[in-house]
């Protein structure tokens, strides 16, 4: 549905999390082994697989409600609070020994939560993380990064949802 580029940093993460469900079609890419590797989330099934999906989903709807919160609309739903999921992410503070620069990064290696905490936290250290959004459209709700000077983006798309929004208000008129 978006025809922007991808958000900055580690952004990107949280931005592809969020858009692995279509709500308009119910197509989510957690369901495909493709989808989930590009996530880093493992290709195989079983019951330790499935707990961490249902972990994933958890964290991508808190994300989504979040995003919606940022452009200034309601949760889509009642949802897990973004607070709580992300204190349980363990992070490590590491410095770099050649220019001092510190950063946060996931203590347990690789996981969904704490890769996705990292990237928050540097996201709110660097000022961007507000521009992450959602979009207005109820059947969309798809996560962009809003790079407009004055930060007022409605849509993923003017020319998709955009266009239906104002059209739906033209013709109410």
């Amino acid at each position: 549905m978006n025809d922007r580029s991808a958000a900055p940093g580690g952004l990107a993460l949280v931005e592809a999390l969020v858009n692995t469900l279509d709500l308009e079609s119910g197509a989510d890419a957690l369901d495909t082994a493709e989808g989930r590797a590009r996530l880093g989330l493992p290709e195989t099934t079983g019951d330790e697989v499935a707990d961490e999906l249902a972990r994933a989903r958890e964290l991508r709807e808190s994300l989504r409600a979040a995003l919606l919160a940022h452009a200034g609309h309601p949760p889509h739903r009642e949802v897990t609070p973004l607070d709580g999921l992300l204190a349980s992410a363990p992070l490590l503070v590491t410095v770099d020994e050649h220019d001092g620069s510190a950063r946060l990064t996931p203590a347990d290696g690789a996981s969904l939560l704490s890769r996705t905490a990292a990237a928050v936290a540097d996201a709110l250290i660097a000022g961007t993380w507000s521009r992450l959004k959602a979009c207005e459209s109820a059947t969309c709700h798809w996560a962009y990064y809003d790079r407009s000077p004055a930060g007022r983006g409605r849509w993923c798309s003017m020319q998709v949802c955009g266009a239906r929004a104002k059209m739906r208000r033209y013709r109410a008129k």
